[in-house]
């Protein structure tokens, strides 16, 4: 995010955006001209036209700190020959001056906009990966409508170790997965797209929620251990906190399993209820022992017009200066009322001010509403 406002605000200022921009070094070099050959011959300004390529730098690229710097060694030679000077040493050791500071300008400004130009490809790169890998939720999903938000710790980062995704089934219901894995960094982002990919294979196709859990879970602790030493495998710490839903398009219920996440909140009219599951079970990577029948499936209702969020603890353990946790239980409700999307609007705008835009770690909200069900299928489904 700061790599971006930077970029932003570079682009605002640049000359073509902010053309009245040019009038500072332009009118320093006409007034310092003015003064210079009018003032007393012991008076002697001509020095200060090393402010105007400096001055140029801030906001303009190479050619245009390269043209200003041409109009101030230009300045000088006439101040040297209106005040019939030129032919002295100073003066030729000012012009001299202003030709190397003038260089040495253009010189920054060029490594500057490549840099620029390199940082903003990598950014780029990172949208890409992150439209890939974090897919954006389907805004429509039978009678459910759903927004996500992810926002990264890292300023220049994209991705980072919170995740979401959801599936349809065949058996009309949504499937939803919201986690969080340990760590950060590329190691993170790489349990992150072993997790999605896993979920997004096996979510529309398998019989119930144990089996996808069972599945999440395999798979994550292949990918660890496949090629480590047995003693790497006893002492790592890979895992990831991870809740995963089923909300029936024709049954007011949604069915979850937690695996060592923070539980869903509802939001039901000015009420907020805690979905508190009764069976936490470990997080996934840590559930080596574990088959089908020892997850518990829990269900609570979900009715139409209800509004759930699923989060991640980068919500709620996000601080202020003052070391104060975000009130998100008590926010919440505040926009109970919006869609979806506006909620997370809000709910963005509320966080970012109450952290000052610093982030400790990665936060994830998904805002799910429950609208009329859609007729049952007539058919077998497909």
């Amino acid at each position: 995010m700061a790599l971006r406002a930077w970029l932003d605000i570079r682009r605002f200022w640049q000359p073509e955006h902010a053309p009245a921009l040019l009038m500072i070094p332009l009118g320093l070099i006409v007034t310092v001209c003015v003064v210079d050959v009018l003032a007393p011959p012991h008076i002697h300004l001509g020095p200060l036209l090393v402010a105007a390529p400096a001055i140029t730098v801030a906001f303009g690229g190479a050619r245009t700190t390269a043209a200003m710097g041409a109009l101030a060694v230009a300045a000088q030679v006439s101040i040297g020959v209106l005040r019939g000077v030129f032919g002295t040493a100073n003066i030729q050791a000012q012009i001299a001056a202003l030709i190397v500071v003038s260089a040495v300008c253009v010189t920054v400004c060029a490594v500057r906009d490549r840099r620029e130009q390199q940082l903003h490809q990598v950014r780029s790169v990172a949208e890409a990966a992150q439209r890939v890998l974090l897919q954006p939720l389907p805004p429509r999903a039978g009678p459910l409508r759903i927004a996500g938000l992810y926002l990264p710790a890292e300023a220049e980062a994209e991705l980072g170790g919170d995740l979401y995704a959801a599936a349809r089934t065949a058996h009309h219901s949504t499937r939803l997965l919201i986690g969080d894995v340990r760590g950060s960094g590329l190691g993170a982002i790489s349990k992150t797209a072993l997790l999605l990919g896993a979920f997004r294979a096996a979510a529309h196709r398998q019989a119930t929620l144990p089996r996808l859990a069972v599945h999440l879970d395999g798979a994550f602790r292949w990918d660890t251990r496949q090629w480590g030493s047995q003693t790497e495998q006893d002492t790592t710490e890979d895992f990831a906190t991870a809740l995963l839903l089923d909300i029936p398009d024709h049954d007011p219920v949604v069915h979850l399993i937690s695996c060592g996440h923070p539980p869903p909140l509802i939001l039901r009219g000015d009420r907020l209820i805690p979905l508190v599951s009764e069976a936490s079970h470990l997080p996934i990577g840590f559930g080596g022992a574990f088959g089908v029948a020892d997850y518990d499936v829990q269900t609570f209702p979900f009715e139409e017009g209800d509004l759930m969020l699923l989060y991640t603890d980068g919500v709620i353990e996000a601080r202020n200066a003052e070391g104060r946790f975000y009130p998100f239980s008590e926010r919440a409700p505040q926009w109970s009322a919006d869609d979806p999307g506006e909620l997370l609007r809000h709910l963005q705008a509320d966080l970012l001010a109450h952290v000052h835009a610093h982030l400790d770690d990665d936060a994830a909200v998904v805002a799910i509403r429950r609208t009329a069900p859609t007729p049952p299928p007539s058919g077998p489904a497909l």
